[in-house]
């Protein structure tokens, strides 16, 4: 398992530097469209053919890429970052706080949050700026995507607040937000990674289904999801047509074996 590891970590890793590194090629533009090659297959100049308005899909799956994996993983931190507020809080706190966060969490958890997002997501404008669509689908999706490590959090952090370090910290007069940032959190550290590394992959998942309906960021900005939408059009749907469905796949793998066996979200 550990060589299966390894394996996706430089897979990921040589993924990532080779989308980020294509944005330094001269006459790299996913916007650029090629009016004599509309539609054309796989070539010496286009690797992978052109869309229908003639723009490069290599160079528009390279610019998904950086986005979907870069934004995933802000995602990710946010939701992760609110999970430790949330969950941390409740499981420090107790009592009557630990009760509502809790009915809180096991409501976010039992709604269907990704027909949540498709909701939100289409109050959103439709002329709105390509920059604000996109920033507001990877927004959502930390804003809804807390719940889950938050549980984890919470049970993790039960589970040291009577523990012999941190009754010695109080003994010697720690402030109780102290204890709990300085003591407890850091002692959570292989969760916390655990749960960020779980969470980009569902991420990805999100967004594909979200460009796949049309939901994610507004043209021209390329994400995984937006490419995926091609395949709805039976007359334009080439092998070609399938490359962001394996570049999915392939990272969605690479995260299950990077991500802890702890990670798994219940």
């Amino acid at each position: 398992m550990k060589r299966f590891r390894t394996l996706a970590w430089i897979l990921l890793a040589a993924i990532l530097a080779l989308s980020l590194a294509a944005g330094f090629l001269p006459g790299f533009s996913y916007t650029e469209q090629h009016r004599e090659f509309i539609s054309a297959g796989p070539s010496r100049h286009f690797p992978l053919g052109t869309d229908d308005l003639g723009r490069d899909r290599l160079v528009r799956l390279l610019c998904a890429t950086r986005i979907s994996l870069l934004l995933a993983a802000a995602a990710a931190l946010g939701a992760l970052l609110l999970a430790v507020i949330v969950g941390g809080a409740a499981g420090y706190m107790g009592g009557w706080f630990d009760s509502v966060m809790v009915r809180t969490v096991d409501l976010m958890l039992s709604l269907p949050w990704l027909f949540l997002l498709i909701a939100a997501r289409a109050l959103l404008p439709l002329d709105a700026a390509p920059e604000t669509s996109l920033l507001v689908t990877y927004f959502l999706l930390a804003l809804l995507g807390w719940a889950a490590p938050a549980r984890v959090v919470r049970a993790g952090v039960r589970s040291f607040r009577q523990s012999d370090f941190v009754m010695q910290a109080r003994a010697l007069g720690c402030p109780e937000i102290r204890v709990l940032v300085r003591h407890i959190l850091p002692n959570l550290r292989p969760v916390l990674l655990a749960q960020f590394w779980t969470s980009i992959p569902i991420f990805i998942l999100a967004e594909a289904n979200l460009g796949f309906l049309g939901l994610s960021a507004s043209e021209p900005f390329p994400t995984w999801g937006n490419l995926l939408r091609e395949l709805q059009s039976p007359v334009m749907v080439r092998p070609e047509s399938f490359a962001p469905v394996a570049a999915v796949v392939l990272a969605v793998l690479c995260f299950k074996f990077i991500a802890p066996w702890g990670g798994s979200q219940v």
